[in-house]
C-alpha cells in the first residue's frame, strides 16, 4: 500500500534520536543529509566513519579506544575494534544517576517490584564478587536456568563483568534441549530456578534440572534461586556440587569492576532452533554487541533514558538479550514472567495490554504471533485499559499480517509509532527496521538498518527491487558472530551463511535464509519478508513465501492457526499439504475446505492450492513461536522423527505425534515402485 497507515507528528521527528544524531554529525563532521536513505547509503559506504561516529556519539567507556573500527578482511574475518578493551556493563551503568527504575517485574510466581539503578548495580556487583570467589575468571561459562526475572539480567550482568561467557535457557526447556546446548561449552556455574509459574499452574523443573546437571559434569557450583517455592531445596545432583543461595550471593556491598577485555572477547553465546542435529551455539562478542546494540536497540528503536519498555519474550529466545540491551540507552526495562493470554482457564488476550496500561509502558513489543492472536480474538485494547503512556508498539519473530497493522491502528490507537522488525539470533540484532521520523505503511518494514548493507538477491546473484529474492548482506557488521563454539576450521559457520553467494569479487555474502522484498520509497528502501527461504513455495516455477499463504488461510474465520508442506520429488509431481488448527469444536469438512481452496486461489494463486487440506488439533511450534516447518516436510521425505524433531524445544511436544503417524502413513502410500 502507497499511502502510509500513519505518518509521524512534527513533534516526535523533532523529539527522535535519530534526529540528534543526524544533527551532531552536522556539527561535528559538517555532515548533511537529504533524508534516511543517504544516511543509511553514507552508513555502508563509509564503514570506518560511520562505526567511529557511533562510538563517539554514544561516548563508548573503554580503558583503551580502538586503533581502527573494522579490517578491510572479508566476512567472516573482519576483526572490529581491534585495540580496544572494554566492558558492555560499563556502558549500563553510565546511567547510575537516572532516577528512574532500571527494572520493572510482574511475575506470576514472584510478584511485582522495581530495582533502581543503584540496587542493581549492587545486586550485579556482589554475585559478580561471589561468582569470582568460586573461581570464576574470564573466558569461563556461566549458565542459567531462569524465567524472565530480575535475577536473569542480574546474572547475566554479572558475568559479563567478569568476562565469563554467559548463556540461557528458560525453564520451560526439557532437559535433552537444554543438555545439547550447554554440553557443547562445559560450563562452570550454573544459576537455576527451582521453578516457575504459568497461567496460574505452578510447574517444580527440580527433575528436570536434576536431569540436565547429571549431563554436565563441568558444573562445580549451583546457585540456587527457590523462585516458585522460598522453601524448595535443591534436587540431589545440585546438591552434590556447591550449592549457594541466591539471597547469600547478592547479599552485602561490593564495588563493581567490570574486566577490561578485547573487542572480541566472548560476550555469550546464542543457539539456533537444534531442530537437526544439535544447535548451533554461536557466540558474539562484547564490542560487537555493545555497538550494534546501542545502533540497532538505542538508536533505531528511539529508546530514550527512563522510556519504559516491555517485550513479551521467553528467555531462550534471543530477543530477550536485545531487550536488555534496553540498558545501554538508560531505558527501564519492564519484565514479564508468565503466561501472555492470562491466568484464567479461558485465554485472556487483554491480559499483556492491561500490564502496558498499569505500568505505563512507552514501548511495546511483541511476537507476530501475539499480536494476531489479540486480533483474532477480537481484543479491543483501548477499550480495557489507558494506552496514554504507549507512543511504540513493535513486532518480531514471524512477517506481521497487514491485516494486523490495520487492526492495531484501528483498535490499540491511532497515533503510535508501529516498528515491526526482522533480524535473527545469528546477528543479535536486525536487518530489517524502523524509525519514528518515517511514515508506516501496511505489511512494510520501513528501512535497512545503519551499517548492515542489505540487498535481496536473485538466483544469479543480482540484486533486485520490487521482487522478491533471498536476503543478503554484502559486507560484515560487528555483532556478527566471532564463531560457532566447537566449530575449530569454521567450516560449519561458512556453510550456514556464507557459501552460497559471492560479489563481484569473489568475497562471501551473508545470507540470511529469508525472502526479501525491497520497496523503494520516496523516504527510504523499505521491506516485506514473505517466510524462511529454505521452507519457500515452488509450484510450477513461481515461488511463495510460507507467510503469504498463512495470511489468506488465517483470515479464514474458522482457522486459528496453520502450516504448510511442500514436497518436491524428481520426476514426480510436487505435493503440498495444508494444515489446519480450527477454532474448539469445528470440524473441517468440505464447504469450509472448498472455501478455503477459493480463498488461495483468489488471494494467491491456483498454483497455490494445496492439493490436501487436513485438520490437526496444534500447530507444532518451537518455544519461540516458529512453526515447524522444516521438521515436518523432512519427516514426510521420509526422515527419522528422533533426526528432525527435538521435542523438548518445542512449545506442545504432543503436537508433533499427529504428524509423526501421518508422515508414516504418506511414506507407505507414496514408496516407490521397485525397478
Amino acid at each position: 500500500m502507497d499511502t502510509p497507515i500513519w505518518t509521524p507528528s512534527p513533534q516526535r521527528k523533532q523529539h527522535a534520536l535519530i534526529t540528534d544524531f543526524q544533527a551532531w554529525l552536522g556539527r561535528e563532521h559538517g555532515l548533511q543529509f537529504e533524508g534516511y536513505e543517504a544516511l543509511w547509503r553514507w552508513s555502508v559506504e563509509q564503514p570506518e566513519a560511520f562505526w567511529r561516529a557511533i562510538w563517539t556519539y554514544f561516548d563508548v567507556p573503554a580503558v583503551q579506544l580502538p586503533v581502527r573500527m573494522r579490517s578491510a578482511d572479508p566476512m567472516p574475518a573482519t576483526r572490529w575494534f581491534e585495540g580496544a578493551r572494554l566492558n558492555l556493563v560499563n556502558q549500563v551503568f553510565r546511567h547510575i544517576h537516572l532516577a528512574t527504575p532500571a527494572l520493572l517485574y510482574d511475575s506470576e510466581a514472584g510478584g511485582c517490584g522495581e530495582l533502581s539503578w543503584p540496587e542493581l548495580q549492587r545486586q550485579v556487583a556482589a554475585l559478580a564478587q561471589t561468582l569470582r570467589g568460586l573461581g570464576v575468571q574470564p573466558g569461563d561459562r556461566v549458565v542459567g536456568y531462569l524465567p524472565n526475572i530480575p535475577q536473569t539480567v542480574v546474572a547475566f550482568l554479572a558475568a559479563a563483568s567478569l568476562g565469563a561467557v554467559w548463556a540461557l535457557c528458560a525453564p520451560d526447556m526439557g532437559p535433552v534441549s537444554v543438555s545439547d546446548r550447554y554440553q557443547q561449552t562445559a560450563p562452570k556455574v550454573m544459576i537455576a530456578v527451582d521453578g516457575y509459574r504459568y497461567a496460574g499452574k505452578p510447574f517444580d523443573r527440580r527433575a528436570a534440572l536434576d536431569e540436565i546437571l547429571a549431563r554436565l559434569p563441568s558444573v562445580s557450583h549451583v546457585v540456587w534461586v527457590p523462585h516458585l517455592d522460598p522453601q524448595a531445596a535443591p534436587p540431589a545432583q545440585a546438591a552434590s556440587r556447591t550449592v549457594l543461595h541466591w539471597a547469600s550471593a547478592v547479599a552485602g556491598e561490593a564495588t563493581l569492576h567490570a574486566e577490561a577485555l578485547p573487542a572480541n572477547h566472548p560476550l555469550w553465546t546464542l543457539y539456533s532452533s537444534g531442530t537437526t542435529g544439535l544447535p548451533k551455539a554461536i557466540v558474539h562478542g562484547h564490542g560487537g554487541v555493545l555497538l550494534n546494540g546501542l545502533v540497532n536497540m538505542v538508536l533505531h528503536n528511539d529508546l530514550h533514558p527512563g522510556d519504559r519498555v516491555l517485550w513479551a519474550v521467553n528467555t531462550s529466545w534471543m530477543v530477550w538479550n536485545a531487550h536488555v540491551l534496553g540498558l545501554l540507552g538508560g531505558a527501564t526495562v519492564v519484565l514479564y514472567d508468565g503466561c501472555v493470554s492470562g491466568m484464567g482457564a479461558e485465554p485472556d488476550w487483554g491480559h499483556l495490554w492491561r500490564l502496558v496500561g498499569r505500568l505505563g509502558v512507552n514501548t511495546f513489543g511483541a511476537g507476530a504471533a501475539i499480536h494476531h492472536a489479540c486480533m483474532k480474538a477480537g481484543i479491543v485494547p483501548r477499550k480495557i485499559t489507558d494506552l496514554s503512556a504507549l507512543h511504540t508498539v513493535c513486532s518480531t519473530g514471524s512477517p506481521l499480517a497487514p491485516e494486523a497493522y490495520r487492526w492495531l491502528y484501528t483498535q490499540v490507537k491511532e497515533d503510535f509509532w508501529l516498528n515491526t522488525v526482522s533480524g535473527g539470533t545469528d546477528i543479535a540484532g536486525g536487518f530489517l527496521v524502523g524509525l519514528p521520523t518515517l511514515p508506516v505503511r501496511v505489511g512494510e518494514m520501513q528501512c535497512r538498518t545503519l551499517g548492515a548493507r542489505v540487498e535481496s538477491w536473485d538466483d544469479a546473484g543480482q540484486p533486485v527491487l520490487n521482487a522478491v529474492g533471498e536476503l543478503v548482506c554484502l559486507q560484515s557488521i560487528p555483532s556478527m558472530p566471532l564463531y560457532f563454539w566447537g566449530d575449530t576450521d569454521g567450516s560449519r559457520y561458512r556453510e550456514s551463511y556464507l557459501d552460497t553467494f559471492h560479489d563481484s569479487e569473489q568475497r562471501p555474502v551473508w545470507r540470511q535464509g529469508d525472502w526479501l522484498r525491497l520497496v523503494p520509497r520516496p523516504e527510504a528502501v523499505g521491506g516485506i519478508i514473505y517466510g524462511r527461504s529454505d521452507a519457500t513455495i515452488n509450484r510450477q516455477g513461481v515461488r511463495m513465501g510460507t507467510a503469504e499463504l498463512y495470511r489468506v488461510v488465517e483470515g479464514i474465520e474458522e482457522v486459528l492457526d496453520s502450516l504448510v508442506v511442500d514436497l518436491e520429488y524428481l520426476g514426480r509431481p510436487s505435493y503440498m499439504a495444508l494444515f489446519v488448527q480450527l477454532r474448539p469444536g469445528l470440524s473441517l469438512d468440505e464447504p469450509l475446505r472448498q472455501r478455503i481452496r477459493q480463498a488461495l486461489r483468489s488471494g494467491l494463486s491456483v498454483r497455490h492450492v494445496p492439493d490436501e487440506i487436513l485438520q490437526v488439533e496444534a500447530i507444532p511450534k518451537t518455544i519461540t513461536g516458529k512453526k515447524l516447518e522444516l521438521p515436518i516436510k523432512k519427516l514426510l521425505l521420509g526422515h527419522a522423527p528422533e533426526q528432525v524433531l527435538k521435542r523438548d524445544g518445542l512449545a506442545q511436544p504432543e503436537s508433533v505425534d499427529w504428524f509423526v503417524r501421518f508422515a508414516a502413513d504418506y511414506q507407505a502410500r507414496n514408496a516407490p515402485v521397485p525397478a
